[in-house]
């Protein structure tokens, strides 16, 4: 159980509620953290266009998860407010998503781990299969090795999807399980 008195299962379905209920709040908030992330994401990969080094493509996906997890507490913090109020509050969002985040992995690391999953899996189902057709399995996994102009933007199209797809079910699931019994009050981390 969670701190909120739910299920792991019953947090997940909780968040995906709420996104459904606040639908056009919640992914115009991740359309516009995945839009900022787009840059530094595409010029991460530029970078080492043409690097067949596999401690570049390491490097590179250090990089990417760096800039995704700053996305996310963003996004978890503008969100923060939406279960009470149904409205994104955008001002110092990553400062209060970190609060929230790191509450709610001390709270109910499993229902965190669920969230990350199902979102993962998601994320894949829209990624993975777009990235394998345009890139070649070998680019998805390696270096990018100098791909086409079309190719890589397929690729990069699909997880742009998939970001603004997944992260508001993750910040929903991050306030939920660290806002516990308390959502009518203020959201926990500010």
């Amino acid at each position: 159980m969670s701190a909120a008195g739910r299920s792991v299962p019953g947090v997940l379905r909780a968040a995906v509620q709420l996104l459904r209920r606040h639908a056009r709040v919640a992914f115009l908030t991740s359309l516009a953290a995945t839009l900022v992330n787009t840059v530094p994401d595409v010029l991460r990969q530029v970078l080492v266009w043409d690097d067949p080094r596999v401690a570049a493509a390491v490097a590179v996906d250090v990089l990417g998860f760096a800039t995704a997890l700053v996305a996310q507490l963003w996004v978890t913090g503008a969100l923060a407010e939406l279960p009470a109020t149904g409205r994104s509050a955008p001002a110092g969002a990553l400062r209060r998503g970190t609060g929230l985040a790191w509450r709610a992995v001390r709270t109910s690391p499993a229902a965190v781990l669920a969230g990350v999953v199902c979102g993962g899996a998601v994320s894949a189902l829209l990624t993975v299969p777009a990235s394998v057709a345009a890139l070649g399995l070998h680019r998805v996994l390696g270096p990018l090795d100098a791909p086409g102009v079309g190719a890589f933007t397929v690729a990069t199209v699909s997880d742009l999807v998939a970001s603004a797809v997944t992260l508001p079910f993750l910040a929903l699931v991050l306030v939920l399980t660290a806002a516990g019994g308390r959502l009518s009050a203020a959201p926990a981390g500010q």
